[in-house]
């Protein structure tokens, strides 16, 4: 996929992503149990936002992944790589 091409692979977006959400809906299911006092509308409620916010966030994380603003300009090198000694 050519969209937002960016130093991250899209399965690793995809993952985090997933992660995040099962977390977030965890969340989100407390809090709206805790506010309706029913656990089915606290379901209800988790299940609609974990799909939107899942799409949400992987453009997100996508567009960001995009931007080199904030990025080193080289990735820090491997210790081992850089002693002469072992060179």
């Amino acid at each position: 996929m050519f969209l937002f091409n960016g130093r991250e692979a899209h399965s690793r977006s995809f993952a985090k992503a997933v992660s995040w959400r099962v977390l977030g809906s965890i969340d989100t299911f407390l809090l709206s149990w805790f506010f309706t006092s029913s656990p089915k509308a606290a379901g209800a409620i988790a299940v609609t936002e974990v799909l939107t916010k899942m799409v949400l966030y992987y453009f997100h994380e996508r567009a960001w992944g995009s931007i080199a603003w904030g990025l080193a300009d080289h990735p820090p090198l491997d210790p081992i790589d850089s002693n002469p000694e072992t060179t």
